[in-house]
């Protein structure tokens, strides 16, 4: 590939029996793979959450780890070549954004890639502001990353690879923390690249309908080896919808079970925010930057509340702040006495051992919260910080949250080897162990099929009827109208609440 070509041409796919094990799972992540995908093709990957989506597209990518870290068995090839020879022909924008942000500032990172793979300076330049205004995101240059919201930060990772010019664009989820309009700008966005370029496309999806008009072929991982389907996405949909769906992958027509509610009974009152900003301090600075303000809400036992909004509207700062672990940067935020249980009325000032019980928070990111060196292990950290060991009570909790996230053969594992969806379910896990009264969710149903999808909210929904108070940060419309008895939709430095009908 040279610095000037406007179209690259796509790349070669080929597997022959290819497979991959982590070094601390007993099943392979893949295994017993065939599969060639010709230059130029479009193609939407799909399985239930674990069955190797992600490890596939990292070995395309040649990131995937070396020996210590796992054993591959079978050929990958791309273009005749093993991936990791094949440096600059993919472009790899991973699960988690936040994961590939290298440089302070917006112009920087959408350059990194490309001085790596030594493009003249002057043409550097020349992309980067095409890039960025190809994925929607209208930002100066010396824009902060660390400022970015964590969609604005999944269009900042997707620019950086499309100013490369790959022959093989590969993309793990690029929509998952985008709000609807920012989803359409996205997939529109790779498509005119895809036009342009002529690359190969490997996306991984869980939402199908989200990619059927820019695709032209479906290939469903089995979790078993293999594949469960491979063709053209109408064809596939068509003959296989039904047992696709029973298998989890989320297809057109066929939605998941939700859970049915209990009739809601009014409880006591935990928190109240009166004109209330949120924000916060950069390296450098001694003051918040606020990002929202002037919010009034109140939240009850028993009551879940989504928070809503576009990207970089402040929404999981608002989270933050209501979980204690931001302090506001203007108005009031009070912990009732319900919550408070003796303590102060600002959660910012409690410990985080008196937050346990009180306030349980989900990270956008989970690999934020990841403490230990196994899944069980993970799970017992809260319990163990709130006594002097773990009962025969905590146990049993940690036992029935690996049963019903569907993490029980993972047990073992470390949490970093898990695919996006089942970091997701075991960092809900971890903030569910310690009985929190209130749970504050940043995006929970991230990378998740409709099987776990569909068990997560059933156990959230419980949690609710049973009187927790759940906040959740999301743009899963489904979700929304399945669990949320409210929503606050924001809009930057203001909000608007409305109630769900």
């Amino acid at each position: 590939m040279t610095a000037e070509n406007e179209t690259t041409g796509g790349a070669r796919i080929i597997a022959r029996g290819w497979g991959w094990r982590h070094a601390s799972r007993r099943a392979p992540a893949v295994h017993g793979l065939d599969l060639r995908i010709e230059p130029g093709e479009r193609v939407l990957l799909l399985g239930r959450s674990g069955a190797g989506k992600s490890t596939l597209i990292q070995a395309l990518a040649g990131v995937l780890g070396g020996d210590e870290e796992g054993d591959a068995t079978g050929e990958l090839l791309i273009d005749g070549h093993a991936p990791q020879s094949a440096r600059g022909e993919a472009g790899l924008v991973l699960q988690d954004p936040d994961s590939q942000v290298v440089l302070a500032r917006v112009g920087d990172d959408v350059a990194f890639a490309c001085e790596n793979l030594g493009v003249p300076r002057e043409e550097i330049w020349r992309r980067v502001p095409a890039a960025l205004a190809e994925v929607g995101l209208d930002l100066p240059l010396d824009h902060p990353t660390a400022q970015l919201s964590g969609g604005q930060k999944q269009r900042l990772a997707l620019a950086g690879v499309v100013a490369m010019r790959p022959r093989l664009l590969l993309l793990d989820e690029p929509t998952a923390n985008l709000d609807p309009a920012g989803v359409v700008d996205v997939r529109d966005a790779v498509a005119g690249t895809l036009q342009r370029s002529g690359a190969t496309l490997v996306v991984i999806e869980h939402r199908v309908s989200v990619w059927l008009d820019v695709v032209d072929r479906v290939i469903v991982l089995d979790p078993d080896g293999g594949l469960l389907a491979d063709g053209r996405p109408r064809e596939v949909l068509q003959t296989a919808g039904a047992s696709l769906a029973a298998a989890g992958v989320w297809v057109p027509g066929f939605p998941p079970a939700r859970p049915v509610r209990r009739p809601r009974v009014a409880g006591e009152p935990l928190l109240a925010a009166s004109g209330l900003a949120v924000g916060r301090t950069e390296f450098g600075r001694r003051r918040p930057t606020v990002v929202s303000s002037g919010i009034d809400l109140e939240l009850a036992a028993g009551e879940s509340l989504a928070i809503v909004g576009e990207n970089g509207a402040g929404k999981s700062t608002l989270a933050l702040t209501l979980a204690g672990l931001l302090a506001p940067a203007g108005g009031s935020l009070e912990a009732l006495p319900a919550l408070a249980r003796g303590l102060g009325s600002q959660p910012y000032r409690w410990r985080s051992r008196q937050l346990l019980t009180r306030a349980g928070m989900v990270f956008q990111d989970p690999e934020h919260q990841f403490l230990a060196g196994t899944v069980r292990a993970e799970l017992e950290v809260g319990p163990r910080a709130l006594g002097d060991g773990l009962g025969r009570a905590d146990t049993v909790r940690v036992d029935e949250l690996l049963e019903r996230l569907h993490l029980d053969h993972l047990a073992n594992a470390n949490p970093f080897t898990l695919s996006g969806g089942e970091k997701r379910r075991l960092s809900v896990a971890t903030a569910l162990a310690t009985r929190p009264q209130v749970l504050l969710l940043d995006e929970p149903t991230f990378g998740q099929d409709a099987l776990t999808w569909q068990e997560l909210v059933a156990l959230l929904a419980e949690l609710v009827d049973d009187g927790t108070a759940l906040v959740s940060v999301t743009h899963d419309r489904d979700y929304v109208e399945t669990i949320a008895d409210r929503s606050l939709v924001l809009h930057g430095l203001s909000f608007e609440g409305r109630v769900i009908v």
